[in-house]
């Protein structure tokens, strides 16, 4: 079987880089269509004039994402691109808007390229995108010949965030290692159909060395509105690594878990990369990995991850309805069988109550 590392063509990261945008985009013509999220249309448009003031060769074209990142949306934005001649679509926001995004260059037979405006998860590099029914629920994934031509992060911006998004994502980041080392261990392909390659569970296990060293610094730093070297090393892990990580790697049973939580109610609303994070602890008691659940539990609790129920805005756990979840996660197509071990809905329902309750008693003991 072969081996395959997915990856973005080009990854540009740090402070006021999206005021050099021009700089990076050789090879992908002068005619752009820039999709745009709303709410960050205020402080990004004045920077893009800034930094295409003067450039007459080039021609820009702005649509506001507005409704759902659906297939009705990228149909329409994907005929403006033909039919206006476009050179490369640029999406710049929230992962719905870049999720379009993607969608519309893949359709278009484009370049694309990705600006993400907060670091809460790693979908920006993914191959991608989660289409959704106009109404809002879930209709598909599109899986994506390619990652996005270029991925450019401006840390100045995902600084500006609130810090609770950066945490997010590092709680999908979290997942990234022991999910691959779990895919590793069984010789399950990763998520684009092949063996990981060496390069890939490496990048996977420095997701985790990163946030043990720098995560609650990065946190204290946006949290205090500036942009330390933390701050840069995070968020180059939330956004590519964990990518890589998760991608070229494997997912396993704390991404599995996490869509058994889709049919929780009570969590519909909570940020992706903060259930991921609950749901590693569950994969680790599957495991058996004391220490290790011990070292994410207090490393979770420290930048504010969730490590129980209540912490996830749930405290009033029905069992029924979280055995329910957990035979959901193990349904054929799940990353959850990518395990070492067979995994079973009653197992799942057994480590989300043990994960529960020890994150509970762990929140007993700080109080003291």
């Amino acid at each position: 079987m072969s081996k395959l590392l997915k990856s973005p063509s080009r990854y540009v990261q740090g402070p006021n880089v999206l005021a050099e945008l021009d700089k990076y985009l050789d090879g992908m013509g002068t005619k752009l269509l820039i999709i745009m999220d709303p709410f960050v249309d205020p402080m990004i448009h004045p920077v893009l004039d800034q930094c295409f003031q003067g450039k007459s060769d080039y021609t820009l074209a702005y649509e506001k994402f507005e409704g759902e990142c659906c297939q009705s949306l990228i149909d329409r934005l994907a005929d403006t691109a033909r039919s206006g001649g476009f050179s490369c679509v640029i999406g710049i926001g929230g992962g719905k808007t870049l999720d379009t995004t993607k969608g519309v260059a893949y359709s278009a037979g484009l370049p694309m390229v990705v600006v993400p405006t907060i670091a809460s998860s790693d979908a920006p590099c993914s191959s991608c995108s989660v289409v959704y029914h106009e109404e809002g629920t879930f209709d598909r994934y599109l899986f994506l010949d390619s990652c996005p031509n270029m991925v450019l992060v401006d840390t100045a911006v995902i600084a500006a965030a609130p810090a609770k998004l950066l945490v997010a994502g590092m709680g999908d980041a979290m997942a990234t290692w022991f999910e691959a080392r779990a895919c590793r261990a069984s010789g399950k392909d990763n998520q684009v159909h092949a063996k990981p390659t060496r390069a890939a569970t490496a990048l996977a296990k420095l997701c985790w060395e990163n946030l043990k060293r720098d995560g609650l610094k990065a946190k204290e730093a946006v949290e205090a509105g500036v942009c330390t070297e933390a701050v840069e090393v995070i968020v180059e892990t939330n956004t590519y690594l964990s990518t890589i990580g998760f991608e070229s790697g494997g997912l396993a049973a704390a991404h599995g878990i996490q869509k058994g939580f889709t049919h929780i109610p009570a969590l519909h609303r909570q940020l992706h990369g903060f259930n991921v994070a609950f749901c590693t602890l569950a994969q680790l008691v599957l495991e058996d990995a004391w220490e290790d659940f011990e070292e994410v539990q207090a490393f979770s609790a420290s930048v504010g991850l969730p490590i129980c129920f209540a912490d996830l805005g749930y405290p009033d756990v029905d069992p029924a309805v979280v055995r329910n979840a957990a035979e959901k996660a193990c349904v054929p197509t799940s990353t959850i069988h990518n395990m070492p071990f067979e995994v079973t809905g009653e197992m799942v329902y057994q480590a989300l109550m043990a994960a529960d309750a020890l994150g509970r008693k762990y929140h007993e003991r700080k109080a003291v």
